[in-house]
């Protein structure tokens, strides 16, 4: 898979962030996006062919293999890392509808269209809103698929066609495991992040406001 794409997203918004936002950008591109590029990847990469079970029975492989893993880890923490830097297009789309109505204007309507302000605010916000729900909402999704988040080294499935209890092994489990915790340790880190960047903007903006009706009352 290509994740050029997601590059240019998050270096398109980093322009547009608060310092936290920076941040943010910066632990999903480098703790998230590079790690699973350059690791994660390749360690879940042949996971159905290294699941064993002690019987040859055909299918029971199988069946069990998609009843313990309805769907890889690897494919769900990919489009994890898309939904939740996606909500971050709705601002670089909301700066160049400001950039395009100063040409069809012909005039500076904004002092800077990538300032966080009036109308972008309110969408940065949002944006903010969409990606620390989507983050917890993949987390929920994880805990629920695999039952908490562990890789067994060994699984018990008696579901047919397997004729009885058949013991399963699941390839490089401690591996995975220390990529398990790494990903949903960035994962709370980004929505803590997320929570902060929110509470800091609505603060500023909650002061800005304040000001400005003590400053209109004394005139």
């Amino acid at each position: 898979m290509s994740w050029v794409f997601l590059r240019d997203l998050l270096s398109g918004v980093n322009k547009y962030s608060t310092g936290i936002g920076r941040i943010w950008v910066a632990v999903v591109f480098m703790f998230r996006l590079l790690v699973y590029v350059a690791a994660a990847e390749n360690i879940w990469k042949h996971e159905h062919d290294e699941f064993e079970c002690n019987i040859k029975q055909p299918g029971c492989e199988n069946v069990c293999f998609d009843h313990f893993f309805p769907v890889s880890h690897i494919r769900l923490w990919a489009l994890q890392l898309i939904m939740v830097s996606t909500p971050s297009l709705l601002v670089v789309f909301h700066v160049a509808y400001r950039e395009n109505r100063e040409k069809q204007h012909n005039q500076k309507l904004y002092r800077n269209p990538g300032k966080i302000d009036g109308g972008l605010l309110y969408t940065y916000l949002i944006s903010l809103i969409l990606k620390t729900g989507l983050e917890i909402v993949f987390l929920v999704l994880f805990y629920k698929l695999y039952n908490g988040f562990k890789i067994p080294h060994l699984v018990k499935c008696d579901i047919k066609p397997c004729p009885n209890t058949v013991d399963c092994y699941i390839s490089k489990p401690t591996e995975k495991m220390i990529f398990l915790y790494f990903l949903v340790a960035t994962s709370c880190l980004c929505i803590v992040l997320n929570l902060s960047e929110l509470s800091y903007l609505i603060f500023k903006y909650s002061i800005k406001c304040y000001l400005k009706r003590h400053m209109k009352k004394h005139q």
